[in-house]
């Protein structure tokens, strides 16, 4: 069984490799401004994921997704000889869409605002459905009343303990 911390480790030096070799060596017009942003490795260290986000539109990411496709020979091979593994893992290159989540949940937080906002803009003008004090609340005057009502009610049953 692996280790997690190596394997968490390894992955962490693939991450760094991966960015230098692509930002000091590799020199494809296609690549566009690209980040490095996480790689992981499956436990028995033969496959890498390499996450990585673009900025640009939708033809910049393609035209880097092929830079990196081309690349991926060296890379691997810069990646092999640096950990020093008897295998050099796989890379697989996978557009991490952190940008487009973001916006996914901003526009989620923004109608939530509106649908609170529009809540308040109801509850400002409603009133009560029944009565403001929906609760019994009795008066002080009833209450000495039942009170009184009470004490005679108790003379009249008979106790337990009394026979008649």
């Amino acid at each position: 069984m692996t280790d997690q911390a190596k394997v968490r480790r390894h992955a962490e030096r693939i991450r760094e490799l991966v960015a230098s070799v692509v930002r000091s060596q590799i020199k494809d017009p296609r690549l566009g401004m690209i980040t490095i942003t996480d790689a992981r490795i499956t436990a028995d260290l033969r496959d890498a994921t390499v996450f990585y986000t673009v900025l640009g539109d939708a033809a910049a990411q393609a035209s880097t997704a092929a830079a990196l496709e081309s690349a991926k020979g060296m890379l691997r091979s810069t990646v092999g000889k640096a950990l020093g593994l008897r295998h050099s893992p796989t890379l697989t290159f996978v557009l991490d869409d952190v940008q487009d989540q973001v916006k996914h949940i901003d526009d989620l937080l923004a109608a939530a605002r509106t649908a609170d906002a529009e809540v308040q803009r109801l509850a400002a003008k409603a009133s009560y459905a029944g009565e403001a004090q929906p609760y019994r609340v009795e008066d002080d005057e009833d209450a000495d009343d039942a009170s009184a009502d009470n004490e005679d009610e108790d003379d009249d049953e008979p106790r337990a303990g009394d026979r008649r």
